[in-house]
């Protein structure tokens, strides 16, 4: 443990700022649109994490990541349902299934 001042013992934490806000502020922010799409949607409080609880849901994220990333291809770019980014649905999708994944 360093005793110098103006030390800050970070090396090889996670840089969250730097690394992920900082490089992709839009797509985090589409992302959490999505979150709120969702928890208006199916009525849920986001503390409930009731996306946690569905059963078989690594598999099921994986398909609907799949089914936005195809739905580009016939809808355009933006999900007619919800009016978002299909690739914002996308990115929610393979968060939550990275989520479980490194749950278990």
């Amino acid at each position: 443990m360093s005793q110098e001042p103006g030390k800050k013992l970070d090396q090889g934490k996670s840089p969250l700022l730097q690394g992920c806000l900082a490089y992709f502020p839009k797509a985090l922010l589409a992302v959490a649109d999505v979150s709120a799409y969702g928890a208006k949607k199916y009525n849920v409080p986001y503390a409930d994490k009731n996306w946690e609880r569905v059963p078989d849901a690594t598999a099921r994220y994986s398909d609907a990541l799949a089914r936005h990333i195809l739905a580009e291809s016939f809808d355009g770019l933006v999900d007619p349902e919800s009016q978002l980014k299909h690739a914002a649905h996308a990115a929610w999708n393979a968060l939550a299934r990275l989520e479980l994944l490194l749950k278990s």
